[in-house]
């Protein structure tokens, strides 16, 4: 469920990443529409300028001509002003589109350490995984051996029972034969017993031993479960740590292209200051336009 979530929320943030690309290229259209109109309205306002220069040189000749440039003049002013007025909002503009590329550089660091912590944990999956396969394999050794114990113990109680049915055979022949051999006979009732006892013990030693290897065998079972997990979690930990870096390259070519867009609005924020300030010099000092 924590993954599905993950994904989720992955999912989401791409969603958002490419909307907000989609209207970062839109507004990058517009603002490449605006900068074309603008650079038009500069040549025409260089070629009024320069127009305006070659008229008042020709101000004492022409008196008619004289009201026609002031005419001019006044309209000049007021492109001044609507020039101003873009101005303005391209800074207001410029400052947004500064807050932006701070808000994404935020952006990228956290990503960026999110990572490095699944590059850790990677890691640290890998080297529990190694452990396990080590421990695995232990239990394989033990279980083998305790697999040649079993048969080890099931061939001594094999050669057991047939000694006992021997010398249950010898017991009948002794007791058909003669009951002078009473003493002999308690003698193998001993040893019968013995063995009767020693047979116990090996019964009771090879139920244990059987405990034991189903015990062993669910752990090792228990283990594969548990090593198949890891490496579904690894498996899944590696395909986040893609996305991440694939959001992250994401981001950077979102701010390579803010920056390109910021560094044109820095281009044609200068270009404007530097007609303004002509625009200015020409409108308060004729005598020197002329010149």
């Amino acid at each position: 469920s924590i993954i599905k979530k993950q994904r989720q929320e992955l999912q989401l943030l791409i969603a958002e990443l490419k909307e907000r690309d989609r209207e970062l290229n839109d507004m990058v259209a517009v603002h490449q529409r605006h900068i074309q109109a603008w650079e038009g309205d500069r040549h025409k306002i260089l070629t009024l300028a320069e127009r305006c220069s070659l008229l008042t040189s020709e101000l004492n000749e022409k008196n008619a001509i004289i009201k026609s440039l002031t005419k001019r003049l006044k309209f000049l002013e007021s492109q001044k002003n609507d020039s101003q007025a873009t101005l303005e909002n391209t800074q207001q503009r410029f400052k947004e589109l500064t807050q932006k590329v701070t808000d994404s550089s935020v952006h990228c660091q956290a990503l960026e350490e999110k990572n490095q912590d699944l590059h850790c944990s990677v890691l640290e999956l890998s080297v529990k995984t190694g452990q396990l396969q080590a421990r695995e394999q232990e239990l394989l050794t033990m279980l083998r051996l305790k697999d040649n114990a079993l048969i080890e113990t099931t061939d001594h109680i094999n050669e057991f029972t047939c000694k006992l049915k021997k010398l249950e055979s010898a017991l009948r022949a002794v007791k058909s034969e003669d009951f002078c051999l009473n003493r002999e006979q308690k003698e193998l009732k001993l040893t019968l017993r013995e063995l009767m006892l020693q047979t116990n013990k090996l019964k009771d030693v090879l139920s244990e031993k059987m405990e034991e290897n189903s015990k062993q065998h669910e752990e090792i079972l228990h283990l594969k479960h548990e090593n198949g997990c890891l490496k579904s979690e690894l498996a899944l930990a590696v395909e986040k740590a893609e996305r991440k870096d694939e959001l992250y390259q994401f981001a950077k070519s979102k701010q390579a292209r803010i920056e390109k867009e910021l560094s044109s609005l820095r281009q044609v924020y200068v270009k404007q200051q530097s007609d303004l300030q002509f625009l200015h010099g020409n409108s308060e000092n004729p005598q020197a336009s002329r010149q």
